[in-house]
C-alpha cells in the first residue's frame, strides 16, 4: 500500500531534509531509521528538499508500506511515539499506487518570516532579525519575479538541474502581528532560490533585479538566512 504522510520539522535539528551519506541527522534519516525499526525498508520520497535550517509545516511524502502495516492510524501513533520532538507526523493516507510527491505536486508554497525586533534567544531558530527593512524597496522589488523567467543568477553554484526557468504564481509581503512575512508561490524552485529571492528583495535595487532575470548583470548576493524560512504548503491537482 503506498501512503501519503504530511509532517512538519523543525529545521534547525538538521542538516536539511534529504538523507546524506555522512550523517543522518537529516529530517528524511531520522525517519528512514525509526521507518526501519518497524520493518519497513522502502525508501519515503518527499516532495523536494529543504536546506539546513530551513523548516517545514506541511512537507509531503510518499512511501510504500509492507503488507503487514495496514492499520495506519496504528502507524501514525508508533511514529509520533519513536520520532524525536522536532518531528510531527501531521497525517498518514493511503494514496493512489501511482501517486508521487515531487512529481505529482504542481506547486509549493513558501514562507518567509522577518522581525525587526531582536528574537530572544527562543525565538532566534525560527525568524530572520533584519533591524531595518527598507518597505518601499520589497514591494517595488517582489512583484518583478512574478511570471516565467530563467532563475540561473538564483540559485546555488554547483546545481545540477535540467531547466533553471521556473513560473512564480505569488510573490509578495504581507504584515502579521510584528512580523513581516514573504510570500513565494511557484511550479517549483532552484536550491537556495527562495533564500536568495528574499535577499535580492531586501537590498538590490529593482534594475539590479530586473537585469539578474534577464541575466544581463550578475550582482552579489548572499542567501538570506535559512532561519526563518518555511516550506509551507504541496500543491497537488485537486
Amino acid at each position: 500500500m503506498r501512503i501519503k504522510l504530511v509532517m512538519s520539522y523543525d529545521g534547525s535539528e538538521f542538516f536539511g531534509s534529504q538523507q546524506q551519506k555522512h550523517t543522518r541527522q537529516t529530517v528524511l534519516g531520522t525517519l528512514q531509521n525509526v521507518l526501519h525499526h518497524l520493518g519497513i525498508t522502502n525508501k519515503i520520497v518527499a516532495s523536494g528538499r529543504t536546506d539546513t535550517g530551513v523548516h517545514a509545516t506541511s512537507q509531503v511524502c510518499h512511501l510504500d508500506l509492507p503488507d503487514f502495516w495496514s492499520d495506519l492510524r496504528k502507524l501514525h501513533a508508533t511514529l509520533e511515539k519513536m520520532l524525536p520532538l522536532s518531528i510531527h507526523i501531521k497525517s498518514i493516507t493511503q494514496a493512489k499506487e501511482d501517486f508521487h510527491a515531487r512529481y505529482d505536486a504542481v506547486a509549493r508554497s513558501y514562507r518567509y518570516i522577518l522581525t525587526t525586533t531582536r528574537p530572544t534567544p527562543f525565538t532566534s531558530k525560527y525568524v530572520t532579525y533584519v533591524p531595518n527593512i527598507d518597505l518601499e524597496r520589497l514591494h517595488a522589488n517582489l512583484p518583478l519575479f512574478l511570471g516565467e523567467h530563467d532563475f540561473a543568477y538564483f540559485q546555488k553554484t554547483g546545481s545540477d538541474v535540467a531547466t533553471t526557468t521556473r513560473d512564480i504564481y505569488a510573490s509578495f509581503a504581507y504584515f502579521y502581528k510584528n512580523y513581516t512575512i514573504l510570500h513565494f508561490k511557484a511550479n517549483g524552485f532552484l536550491r537556495s532560490q527562495v533564500r536568495l529571492m528574499c535577499a535580492a528583495a531586501l537590498t538590490l535595487q529593482p534594475k539590479q533585479i530586473e537585469a539578474m532575470l534577464e541575466k544581463k548583470e550578475r550582482f552579489k548576493l548572499k542567501p538570506a538566512s535559512p532561519n526563518g524560512l518555511y516550506l509551507s504548503k504541496i500543491h497537488y491537482k485537486g
